[in-house]
């Protein structure tokens, strides 16, 4: 299993990993694997100037089964996509963690990280196991 103890998580299951308290990668969390099954297509943010707000949705992580937006964790700019995924987002659900990265992005207010969950927090956060 991977150590996700370094991630900050939001109640819509994005995770955040920040490098040197401005500058973070952001992905999705295993448990949208749960949600979608097999994901078979992502829209990617672009990189750019402008600063995108907190909770904005940013794209859509798609399945067969169903979609699911994902949103920006705290406010700040994009500055790089993982456009890997364009052409293999099965890595979201092989690696949710690593290699099925979606964004990095530049944050405009650090201190936003405060709302967020920390591991432990999220995990008892999430909905029980429900037997199908």
């Amino acid at each position: 299993m991977t150590d996700i103890s370094d991630l900050l998580f939001t109640h819509n299951h994005e995770w955040i990993r920040v490098k040197d308290g401005k500058t973070a990668t952001v992905g999705v969390s295993d448990f949208v694997n749960t949600l979608l099954s097999e994901v078979t297509h992502i829209d990617l943010p672009e990189p750019d100037e402008q600063v995108y707000e907190e909770g904005e949705e940013l794209g859509v992580v798609e399945s067969l089964k169903s979609s699911l937006p994902f949103h920006c964790p705290v406010s700040g700019a994009i500055t790089a996509s993982n456009n890997s995924l364009l052409s293999t987002p099965e890595q979201i659900n092989e690696d949710p963690y690593g290699d099925g990265w979606i964004f990095e992005m530049t944050l405009s207010d650090p201190s936003e990280l405060a709302n967020l969950l920390n591991a432990d927090e999220y995990e008892n956060h999430l909905p029980e196991d429900e037997e199908d």
